[in-house]
């Protein structure tokens, strides 16, 4: 079982392109699933029934398990199976049967423009760190790119005489185009900051920490925390919320849907209309605030 697992993370990584954070996750929940089974004293995927599935299900319900993690689970299991459909090593997919009821669906958090502009009045362009995080978080307003694709983005993605960023994305690459707030700032990270670094032989991240190294996911975490904190916002800010951010102020200064959709790099519009029901919501905020009959 443990030699399937290791070709479908292959599959899922080389031909389907998945992010590493989504790899990592379908790889715990099956791996956890695998010694399940094992436990069981079952090693054979092709023995394994929708009813046994049910029963896991049963056992994550018992342990406290939300009904997110429980629908990641399912949806890890049933791309797994598919995939040893597909190979030919069983003959149906039995997860194909499993049902889970789908919970309410939060919607994200979003800043406001003066929220926004506040935050960026936060770091102090007079070092490298300064300069480094002005320019990261205007790109990631101006452009709505994933934290993932930020600190991937190499020096050579950016053209700031044509005001473009050239993204690889886990399910499609993409241009998109940078306001000049934001070029500008990035212009004076390179020209004031990365330039005065020494960098590593052959580094080519934009976005590099103080040592020369590419900047990782669970710095910049960090970076953004800290100044939403200086800031005193008291919405919950993660760095996703300037890609929600962005795709909700261009929908309501009248962006449309599809287009959305290219920016943020989405396959399915379906991931892009949760934007219209923040922008409806919000309206509706303002409205029962602001009219004297409401």
């Amino acid at each position: 079982m443990d030699n399937y697992l290791d070709g479908y993370s292959a599959y899922l990584r080389d031909q389907k392109s998945v992010s590493a954070s989504t790899l990592q996750s379908y790889q715990r929940d099956l791996k956890q699933f695998v010694q399940y089974l094992q436990q069981r004293g079952n090693e054979d995927p092709a023995d394994v029934t929708a009813a046994e599935l049910e029963m896991y299900l049963d056992v994550l319900r018992g342990k406290g398990r939300s009904e997110a993690t429980i629908s990641r689970f399912t949806a890890s299991v049933r791309g797994f199976f598919q995939y040893l459909l597909l190979e030919g090593i069983i003959s149906e997919n039995p997860a194909l049967l499993l049902h889970v009821e789908r919970g309410k669906r939060c919607l994200p958090d979003i800043l406001t423009s003066g929220e926004v502009d506040l935050l960026f009045a936060q770091p102090v362009c007079n070092d490298f760190k300064g300069y480094r995080d002005k320019a990261m978080l205007e790109l990631l307003y101006a452009t709505g790119i994933r934290v993932s694709e930020l600190i991937a983005l190499d020096v050579g993605d950016i053209n700031l005489g044509l005001c473009t960023l050239f993204c690889r994305g886990p399910e499609k690459n993409r241009s998109i185009p940078i306001y000049n707030e934001a070029v500008q700032s990035i212009s004076l990270y390179l020209d004031n900051a990365r330039s005065t670094l020494r960098m590593l032989h052959g580094e080519k991240a934009l976005f590099v920490n103080a040592g020369g190294r590419r900047l990782s996911r669970q710095g910049f975490w960090k970076i953004v925390k800290s100044y939403a904190g200086q800031a005193g916002i008291q919405k919950r800010i993660t760095p996703h919320t300037l890609r929600h951010s962005f795709a909700a102020h261009l929908l309501e200064n009248g962006a449309d849907l599809k287009s959305i959709q290219e920016m943020l790099g989405h396959s399915d519009i379906s991931s892009t209309q949760i934007y219209e029901q923040i922008v409806q919501n919000r309206c509706r905020l303002v409205y029962n605030k602001c009219h004297p009959k409401a």
